[in-house]
C-alpha cells in the first residue's frame, strides 16, 4: 500500500478566515504542499484522469499553478509552459485581459510557446469565479492550442468558475470543493 493511499487532502488545506479581507475564507494550500505525502497524493490525483490522454504540454497559471503544473508535467512526461502576469516574460508575448473586482488585469504567454493543434492541460490551485482560468483558455486558443482539460486542487462551485469553463467546452477536474466563498 502506498504512503499516499489514505490521505484526506482536504484535511491538509488550511482555512484562514477574513483574509485578504473580512468575510473571505481563504483556502491556503501551502499546508498541503508542505506535507510530502499529501503533495504526492495531490499530484497523483491531478494526473489520474489525464494519464491516457494525448497531452504535450501543461500550462500553469502564476504562481501556485507553476508548482502544481511543473509536477503534473513531470508525471505526464511532457513540457511545462508558464502563464504569467503582464510584463514578466522576457520574450515576445501574447496577452489576454480579464476582469477583476477592481479593474482589468492581463496574463501572458510567450508567442512561440506552443505549436498549432498542440494538446495542452491547464493547471492551477483553485478555481473560483473562473476569470483567470477563462483568460488562460482564451490565451492558449489564441496560439491555436487544443485545451484538453483543466485541473485544479480546489473548486469553489458557488462562485461559478467551473461552469464558466464548461461553457467554453473545457472540462474541469477538481480534487475537492468548498461551499461558499
Amino acid at each position: 500500500m502506498s504512503l499516499t493511499a489514505n490521505i484526506d487532502l482536504k484535511d491538509l488545506v488550511r482555512t484562514v478566515p477574513d483574509y485578504p479581507k473580512p468575510g473571505i475564507m481563504f483556502r491556503d494550500i501551502t499546508t498541503l504542499l508542505g506535507h510530502a505525502n499529501g503533495f504526492q497524493a495531490c499530484i497523483e490525483q491531478l494526473v489520474r484522469p489525464f494519464r491516457n490522454q494525448r497531452i504535450e504540454s501543461v500550462a500553469g497559471i502564476e504562481a501556485r499553478g507553476f508548482i502544481l503544473g511543473g509536477a503534473v508535467a513531470d508525471r505526464l512526461h511532457c513540457r511545462f509552459i508558464p502563464i504569467r502576469k503582464k510584463g514578466k516574460l522576457p520574450g515576445k508575448a501574447v496577452g489576454q485581459d480579464y476582469e477583476l473586482e477592481y479593474g482589468i488585469d492581463v496574463i501572458e504567454i510567450h508567442e512561440d510557446a506552443l505549436n498549432a493543434g498542440e494538446p495542452v492541460l491547464l493547471v492551477d490551485d483553485l478555481i473560483a469565479t473562473g476569470g483567470t482560468a477563462e483568460a488562460a483558455v482564451k490565451l492558449l486558443r489564441k496560439l491555436h492550442a487544443e485545451v484538453v482539460g483543466a485541473a485544479f486542487v480546489i473548486d469553489l462551485p458557488d462562485l461559478g468558475g467551473s461552469a464558466r469553463l464548461a461553457k467554453l467546452g473545457v472540462e474541469c477536474h477538481t480534487l475537492m470543493t468548498f461551499e461558499g466563498d
